[in-house]
């Protein structure tokens, strides 16, 4: 589970995130949604210990994002926007060394790269190359990256992004699988028909501050909006009134 209480990060005059609270539960799809410069990615950025807070907490499974880093990066998976593979390296080769650096070796390495590889279906591209890869490729192997070590929590920014609909269609069978063995899913996502199809929840941030919250059904219901990109640019809007 995520927990996040009063998030605050500043860029010397500018407030990227200005006392941002939601929580992520475990089993559950999550939906992080703004405009662009909403305050989202640096969300993400201080969840995945990559950036400091100035003031505020978040934490991991109980696990204090500031305090313990590394103990959160074990328990994570995370799939950055526009994230990419070691050229040089074949799609295993990518995968095993995300997974030598959680700590798996020998008889638990194979194991754990060979559950990901079958899961997301690498395995006719495995002993390839990366830096032939489609996109559609590219996400795919990043994303087994991400999962290698089996992590509770997964954190995905814009993960559908530059894939087909093909692509895009197995990714969303990935994320759905994982909110049913218990993980916690948080992603962004500017595509409303992926997040109506996918979220059991949905956080809305606008000018660095969450202005709404709720299933999909309570953000149409609070906004008064039957389609959910409209109930989304309602509320969005609410924040200039």
């Amino acid at each position: 589970m995520i927990e996040v209480e009063g998030l605050h990060k500043s860029f010397g005059d500018v407030h990227a995130v200005d006392g941002v609270s939601f929580k992520a539960e475990n089993g559950r799809i999550t939906g992080l949604l703004g405009p662009n410069g909403a305050g989202k990615s640096t969300t993400l950025r201080i969840l995945c210990s990559v950036l400091a807070s100035d003031e505020g907490s978040a934490s991991v499974d109980g696990i204090d994002v500031g305090a313990d880093p590394l103990a959160v990066r074990r328990r994570i998976g995370v799939l950055p926007h526009n994230s990419d593979l070691y050229g040089n390296l074949s799609a295993r080769e990518n995968i095993e060394y995300y997974a030598a650096l959680q700590g798996a070796a020998g008889d638990e390495q194979r194991t754990a790269v060979d559950r990901v590889v079958n899961l997301l279906g690498i395995d006719e591209i495995e002993d390839r190359p990366a830096k032939g890869f489609s996109q559609g490729q590219k996400v795919r192997v990043a994303l087994a990256r991400s999962m290698v070590h089996d992590p509770q929590t997964l954190i995905l920014d814009e993960p559908t992004n530059g894939l087909d609909v093909m692509a895009t269609r197995a990714l969303r069978d990935v994320i759905r699988e994982r909110r049913d063995a218990g993980c916690c899913v948080l992603f962004s996502s500017h595509i409303m028909q992926e997040v109506a199809a996918l979220c059991d929840e949905i956080v809305i941030i606008a000018h660095g501050r969450v202005v709404m919250s709720g299933t999909t059904e309570e953000i149409r219901e609070k906004t008064g909006c039957d389609d959910l990109e409209d109930a989304f640019v309602s509320a969005v809007g609410l924040t200039a009134e």
